[in-house]
């Protein structure tokens, strides 16, 4: 059982999105503008859509925290859904006056139609607004807890957008260098599709917007890393207690990510080991690897270098020019359903599997921790990093 535990629950046009997250120790710093700039970073970024115009998301949190400091209790997050107030009558827990107009047509690689033959609906609605991306906002606010738990561990952890359809930032980057905050990572922020090369970044724009004009959507590659991270978090032990895998599980569970690659990942398979693998050296009492491409992880476990996980997101699924589908109803042929959506969501999923990876690592530092205070958490990874020192 995860040591730090969370769900998420409400719908996309429905009052409101909650998360609750367990497990965090009593004595943590949390303020909800910790939470808050997470959430706006999640809907930035060229390519979104009208959506974001109607949404300015903000946590409130309703438990688990008392006068800046978390409890020990679990930890209660609210997030008011603001176009809500343009649904009353087609959502709500209250039964409708009027019964509203039916979505009967799925759209190819979303979840309305599998979700209507899973739980035996014929209104799609019933499965779009929970299958909906709308949801990762809930899981944003609750990995902002676990990125405070991680950096009051000395622990930073960010994304940055490697491809958006052809176009590639070519340049390679240490972690090391851009992931903690500071130059180059403030160019990072303020950049509209979370690129670093300038360049790039004007070939995506470009790409988005003709692919806006054409009606189709655009997908990428993302890359997430975390640098300061201590080694022994995860095992080998059990194939459910790999830090690799959990970490896979993750990212893999966000909308729209279709395939996971630790550290060099595919491009290991084509290798020599000899080419793939991280020579150990010693330097000033502790380990060091030349390189990086397990990604930080051996065995399950980490190793003490920065942990790089790469996700590949495929296209969004609404399109404004709608590909052919069934009315489930009639089971006549259609096109599909058209909701409001984004042409390109890459930099908003980096966040997402952001919040994903802090919930993964921080469940996996307190595994390793212990401790019900941040006194004692901190005190036993202070007595953990002496023992790593002498050997």
């Amino acid at each position: 059982m995860p040591h730090l535990r969370w769900s998420t629950a409400g719908e996309s046009h429905g009052p409101s999105l909650l998360a609750l997250v367990d497990g965090v120790p009593a004595g943590l710093t949390l303020l909800a503008n910790d939470i808050d700039r997470d959430l706006a970073r999640r809907q930035r970024g060229y390519g979104r859509g009208g959506r974001m115009k109607i949404e300015h998301d903000v946590v409130r949190i309703e438990a688990g925290v008392r006068g800046g400091e978390t409890l020990g209790s679990p930890i209660a997050l609210r997030i008011e859904n603001r176009d809500f107030a343009n649904w009353q009558g087609r959502m709500g827990a209250d039964p409708f006056a009027t019964s509203p107009e039916p979505v009967r047509t799925p759209r190819p690689g979303h979840a309305d139609l599998v979700g209507a033959l899973k739980y035996d609906r014929t209104d799609l609605r019933d499965v779009l607004e929970r299958a909906s991306a709308r949801e990762t906002a809930a899981r944003v606010a609750a990995g902002a807890v676990a990125r405070r738990l991680l950096a009051a561990c000395g622990v930073a952890v960010r994304s940055r957008v490697l491809s958006i359809g052809l176009v590639r930032d070519e340049g390679e980057y240490d972690p090391r260098g851009w992931v903690p905050e500071g130059e180059p990572g403030d160019r990072l922020e303020a950049s509209s599709l979370r690129v670093l090369d300038a360049a790039a970044e004007a070939a995506m724009r470009a790409e988005i917007l003709e692919t806006s004009h054409a009606g189709d959507t655009l997908g990428g590659v993302l890359e997430v890393a975390a640098v300061g991270l201590v080694p022994g978090l995860g095992s080998y032990t059990q194939w459910d207690r790999r830090l690799d895998g959990r970490l896979a599980q993750a990212a893999m569970s966000v909308q729209a990510i279709k395939a996971v690659e630790l550290g060099d990942g595919w491009a290991a398979a084509s290798s020599r080991g000899s080419s793939v693998h991280d020579a150990i050296g010693r330097r000033d009492g502790a380990y060091t690897r030349a390189t990086n491409r397990a990604g930080g992880l051996e065995g399950g476990v980490t190793n003490g270098e920065p942990v790089v996980l790469r996700a590949a997101m495929k296209p969004l699924s609404t399109l404004r020019r709608a590909l052919g589908s069934v009315d489930v109803i009639t089971h006549e042929p259609a096109p599909a359903n058209t909701e409001r959506s984004d042409v390109c969501a890459v930099p908003a999923a980096g966040v997402v599997l952001e919040a994903m990876v802090c919930l993964t690592l921080a469940d996996a530092l307190v595994e390793k921790l212990s401790g019900d205070s941040m006194r004692e958490l901190l005190r036993n990874l202070e007595g953990y990093r002496a023992q790593l020192a002498g050997r």
